[in-house]
């Protein structure tokens, strides 16, 4: 159809009934459950997934084995220092290096395969779900915070499936054996070695702590970054018209200062882990050598156990290193995961009801009847509005901003519910219509147009995507959009910019209107829709417009009133209530609030 999104006059506040994402950083309570929920993406890679923990245990073995071999080997020389023996024992290390090497590049490459499958399930999960969310949602976010959701905080939990599901597996095995090997070895040397672990383990926790409400308040601020980023570049016209831009770029330092600011001790904290884990690791080697060495000379255990330890101790530490880094990339992804659940957590369009039937056609009867509507529960959008649209009728909406002109056209369209009264589309209660078939025969024509980076063809089509090629020309024909495309490099191939940048305003407004007369819609909408066009132009717009609205059911949102003087029906809105109805010349014989915008508009 033309254009589906609403400009509302923006509700000053949001929709009750939908609860928003908080404004508070995600607070990373439920790890267990935001973990589990990332696990149900991972259903069709499950048994790869498993195939993975595998080869890791595998090369978790073959990494402990290396070790041992080669305190056998010292051992061995020693005893008997011959060629021969010394070469098996290479030969041996050699085989159980390289299958350790392979075991790595297997469970690297196949975990990859399943991080990038899981996370295209969750992005096109999340984007499909943004897709059935009410229009107050969006209303109420901004496009670039919701846009920080939807790549960088999926990308995290995207490069921590890569890399820190695999090392973090690792390193809870590796600890783990290397744990089991030493005993095997030395009970008592591997009591000693042990005595880090308080240490490292109150260490770690306290840096934890810290690095945790980093990585979250980071996230966040990253996210209302990239909001006002894409808020200042959408506006960047009205920012250069008012020197705005010192304000802005202020602003703008003290959002990135706050990023900087949780960046900076999220990734100071985090660092603190490597140097600790460095010093205890030479602790530990020094606490080896030293009770290593009386042991050995008092017979208790061979020099070969001795290098046996020294690399299951960094082996040991290594690990616990590496865990304490994936927990904090873990944090980070958790955070960023719970930012994306938060958006697919939000309830969706409220369901049709359950006799809801699709309508075919409208003939374009609208009655509403006693139609109260509020955003907040203290402040009434909409009070006891009542009116009847006959089919054909033209109906312009008048009032001052504020006044629910577009919430009424929001309604209709069942963007939002009425909260009191009924609305009728052919003496059919609208709930008891489908909105999909409702909206299917709604034409909605804006005063800033919604364009696609497509080709003119494509978002023409956009209208009725089984239009042909010949009724898309015959639409933009009957817009006088025809010319103008013809003139374009590729004339209907012609790609647009994003939001149709690249053409006039004008132009653009023209595309919107022959998109519309190609849907052929029952209802019609239309919010000022010549107001970017030159004069000559807006009779000839007129003209066809006349011709579309022909037998449908047209409201208008009318800012310059001398555009609805022909209107069958003008309701007259001020603080959501229709203070006054009638024709153009009923209303001016009345006197009243219309005829004094009238002499208003024309002695400006």
């Amino acid at each position: 159809m033309a254009d589906r999104k609403v400009h509302d006059k923006a509700p000053a506040h949001p929709h009750r009934r939908h609860q928003g994402i908080g404004t508070k950083p995600p607070e990373v309570d439920n790890i267990k459950e935001t973990i589990t929920r990332i696990w149900s993406y991972m259903a069709a890679e499950r048994t790869m997934f498993w195939v993975v923990i595998v080869t890791i245990i595998a090369s978790s073995l073959l990494s402990l084995l290396g070790p041992y071999l080669l305190g056998v080997a010292v051992d061995r020389v020693i005893d008997d220092p011959r060629a021969s023996e010394l070469l098996q024992m290479l030969v041996l290390l050699g085989g159980v290096y390289v299958f350790h090497s392979l075991t790595l590049w297997l469970q690297n490459y196949w975990m990859i395969g399943i991080a990038q499958n899981t996370v295209f399930s969750l992005r096109n999960h999340l984007f499909s779900h943004l897709q059935q969310l009410p229009i107050s949602f969006f209303q109420k976010h901004q496009f670039g915070e919701l846009m920080s959701r939807l790549t960088n905080d999926i990308e995290n939990v995207s490069r921590t499936l890569n890399t820190a599901v695999v090392q973090f597996t690792t390193s809870v095995i590796t600890i783990s054996g290397t744990i089991i090997m030493m005993l095997l070895l030395s009970p008592l040397l591997t009591l000693f070695t042990l005595t880090i672990l308080p240490v490292m383990y109150f260490g770690m926790k306290w840096i934890t702590k810290r690095t945790g409400r980093f990585f979250k308040d980071q996230q966040q601020h990253l996210g209302e970054m990239n909001g006002y980023v894409e808020e200042t570049f959408s506006g960047h016209s009205i920012i250069k018209m008012f020197s705005q831009e010192k304000r802005v770029m202020e602003e703008f330092a003290d959002k990135n200062e706050a990023l900087r600011h949780s960046s900076y001790w999220a990734q100071t904290y985090s660092g603190f882990i490597p140097k600790l884990m460095n010093m205890l690791n030479n602790v530990s080697f020094a606490i080896i050598v030293g009770a290593g060495g009386l042991l050995a000379l008092s017979g208790s255990i061979s020099i070969g156990v001795i290098v046996t330890f020294t690399t299951y101790s960094r082996q040991f530490t290594r690990p616990l290193n590496d865990l304490a880094n994936q927990y904090n990339m873990i944090l980070s992804a958790v955070a960023g995961a719970e930012r994306v659940f938060q958006i697919m957590d939000e309830a969706e369009e409220k369901a049709d009801e359950g006799h809801a039937k699709a309508v075919e056609s409208i003939s374009g009867e609208i009655i509403f009847e006693g139609v109260h509507f509020a955003y907040e529960e203290d402040q009434e959008t909409l009070d006891a509005i009542n009116f009847r649209a006959m089919p054909g009728d033209t109906v312009a909406l008048v009032g001052p901003t504020g006044a629910g002109k577009t919430t009424i056209i929001s309604l209709i369209s069942r963007f939002f519910e009425p909260d009191k009264g009924a609305i009728y589309v052919d003496g059919t209660n609208i709930k008891n219509i489908s909105r999909e078939s409702l909206r299917n025969q709604t034409g909605l024509v804006l005063q800033d147009a919604t364009l696609f980076n497509k080709t003119i063809m494509d978002n023409l089509r956009y209208g009725r995507l089984d239009a042909s090629d010949e009724e898309v020309v015959e639409a933009a024909k009957a817009a006088h959009a025809h010319a103008f495309i013809m003139e374009l490099p590729k004339g209907y191939e012609t790609v647009l910019d994003a939001d149709g940048k690249g053409i006039s305003h004008g132009q653009r407004q023209l595309l919107s209107i022959a998109r519309a007369m190609l849907a052929d819609p029952s209802l019609l909408i239309l919010d000022e829709a010549t107001s970017s066009i030159d004069t000559v132009t807006e009779m000839k717009i007129n003209d066809a417009l006349k011709k579309l609205m022909k037998g449908r059911t047209t409201f208008v949102i009318a800012h310059r009133l001398n555009t609805i003087r022909h209107a069958d029906l003008i309701l007259v809105l001020k603080e959501g209530a229709i203070i006054e109805k009638g024709t153009h010349r009923e209303l001016l014989k009345e006197g009243g609030f219309y005829a004094d915008l009238v002499r208003t508009q024309m002695n400006a």
